[in-house]
């Protein structure tokens, strides 16, 4: 054993030596540059303009800003998405659900959006895919209360890193009809209505007034319209097509899409301007 440390010993002097010597020539010598002063300037152009070109500092003027908070304040504003929606669902004897984005989980479920367009499409189409697997999995369609709890574990890992979702699961399963609330932090709720979005305090006021669980589809898809032109209406943001779904037990179906624009005229419609009698000199 002391004879092999001691031959390590011996090798690792010989190698640091080594090593040594070599970094000593490498510096001591001296580096050819003549083939770099070729005639390389009918290309690149002239050597000195090129180098000068390489020497100098690239310079740009530099914002001036004696506030910098509202400075990057404002600067966020500018890249910032601009968000706006105004979406609604609720469940009356009929079992309907009523929305303005939609996106189709599956053949029985819907899924609304409300916050980052792309966040929303993103995760509901991975629910809709998991939604599949687990189908094919246990043969036997997923409940919408497993639905909901499995997008809202999803979405709790990733909170706090900047997704903006707002959405709500309803659907028919072998329980019956099934409406929650999902956002992105995780939470869930479930309940009777929701309506989610920058509109959904207009549309509050309208669904709460005229909601009975005992509607017709005809009634509640008139309400879940009305709702929606109304908060169109008072919220900037909000606006488009109102589209109605009803969802039962051979799944869901598109009720009507109606432009917010049209609804105003049909809701309100314009009366004939009152001429008034023109005074007669006597």
């Amino acid at each position: 054993m002391v004879v092999f440390l001691g031959f390590a010993n011996l090798l690792l002097t010989i190698s640091c030596n080594l090593i040594i010597y070599l970094f000593e020539q490498v510096m001591s010598m001296k580096f050819d540059t003549s083939g770099l002063e070729s005639h390389h300037g009918m290309l690149f152009g002239a050597r000195d303009e090129l180098s000068s070109g390489l020497s100098a500092a690239p310079s740009f003027d530099i914002p001036n800003s004696n506030d910098f908070d509202c400075f990057q304040k404002e600067a966020i504003q500018m890249v910032k998405p601009a968000k706006g929606t105004t979406t609604l669902a609720f469940i009356f004897k009929e079992a309907s659900q009523s929305v303005k984005k939609i996106i189709e989980i599956n053949p029985y479920m819907l899924g609304t959006m409300a916050g980052g367009a792309a966040d929303c499409q993103f995760w509901h189409r991975n629910l809709g895919i998991k939604c599949r697997l687990h189908e094919l999995a246990n043969k036997r369609r997923i409940s919408v209360t497993g639905a909901s709890k499995l997008l809202a574990n999803i979405l709790y890992n990733y909170r706090g890193m900047g997704l903006s979702v707002g959405t709500m699961i309803a659907g028919w399963d072998e329980t019956g009809p099934g409406l929650y609330y999902v956002d992105s932090e995780g939470g869930r709720l479930k309940g009777t209505r929701f309506s989610v979005g920058s509109g959904s305090p207009y549309a509050y006021g309208v669904l709460d007034n005229g909601y009975r669980y005992d509607m017709s589809v005809e009634e509640a898809a008139e309400l879940a319209r009305r709702s929606i032109y109304h908060a169109t209406f008072r919220d900037g943001a909000s606006g488009g097509v109102a589209s109605v779904y009803y969802v039962g037990p051979n799944g869901w179906k598109k009720l009507s899409g109606d432009d917010v624009a049209e609804l105003h005229y049909s809701y309100y419609p314009v009366e004939p301007a009152v001429v008034e009698q023109e005074m007669v000199e006597t």
